[in-house]
């Protein structure tokens, strides 16, 4: 059985797609079978992978809006292990229509059900928000991996987020946890960075990463070429931190 990791922050720019694009090849990387499911309507996560948007038949809106299954709209993407369960802008309309749907919460979930099997990993990129679709994704996962950038204002919103992860859990879905803090954009040169980092430690006790994610050309421009770092620069200090914490999470799986 796959384990579901969402990467969720309704806060923007924190290197929440990043972490699951990279994230998702770092484990593929490693010999492992991976979906990378994007659940935002903006498609980052993939065109992230290569996937042009614009081509896409079916998509994460026709799984969880119109019934189709998963395993028809997953496409293979050119990296070891790596599969893709896309988006495109035809999302955005899925919290309207969700809202008047009787199982809302349990659309992604039960689309996966028929899939999950055949992955060590399901690797989920939420929406930055805390609407309908963040609700699926929360109700189907195991685990809710939360990115935090180290700047001012780091942990704005987050007892939000917190609050909904335990109302999920409590009302959806009880083995929801949290895997773990990333703090991302991290400049260890930086008195701020270290405050952060201290903060947030205070605030997640045990739950925090021992990998930190770099503020790092290569991970900026490997987008643009529908690459994930590892790929578009092995060698790079981005690829080998998410080689990093790919390796943490397979140790906290056994």
């Amino acid at each position: 059985m796959g384990k579901i990791i969402c990467a969720a922050n309704q806060k923007g720019g924190v290197g929440k797609t990043t972490t699951a694009v990279n994230l998702a090849a770092a484990l593929g990387s490693m010999g492992k079978k991976v979906l990378l499911a994007d659940t935002d309507p903006q498609g980052n996560s993939t065109s992230g992978v290569g996937i042009d948007k614009r081509g896409i038949k079916m998509s994460t809106y026709d799984v969880m809006i119109n019934g189709q299954k998963a395993k028809d709209a997953i496409l293979e993407t050119q990296f070891e292990g790596l599969s893709l369960l896309p988006s495109n802008m035809d999302l955005a309309a899925a919290e309207l229509e969700l809202a008047e749907m009787e199982q809302r919460a349990n659309c992604l979930k039960d689309a996966l059900a028929g899939v999950r099997g055949e992955y060590d990993y399901i690797i989920i990129d939420c929406p930055p928000s805390l609407g309908l679709i963040t609700l699926n994704d929360l109700n189907c996962a195991d685990t809710v991996l939360i990115p935090i950038q180290c700047e001012f204002y780091a942990l704005e919103g987050l007892s939000q987020l917190i609050n909904t992860v335990r109302r999920v859990k409590r009302q959806y879905n009880e083995r929801l946890d949290i895997e773990g803090v990333l703090l991302t954009m991290y400049d260890g040169r930086l008195n701020l960075t270290q405050q952060v980092v201290e903060e947030v430690k205070k605030y997640f006790p045990r739950k925090v990463f021992k990998t930190v994610i770099p503020r790092a050309v290569r991970l900026s421009e490997a987008p643009g070429f529908g690459q994930p770092v590892l790929y578009y620069d092995k060698n790079s200090r981005g690829a080998k931190a998410y080689e990093e914490l790919a390796q943490e999470i397979v140790k906290n799986k056994l």
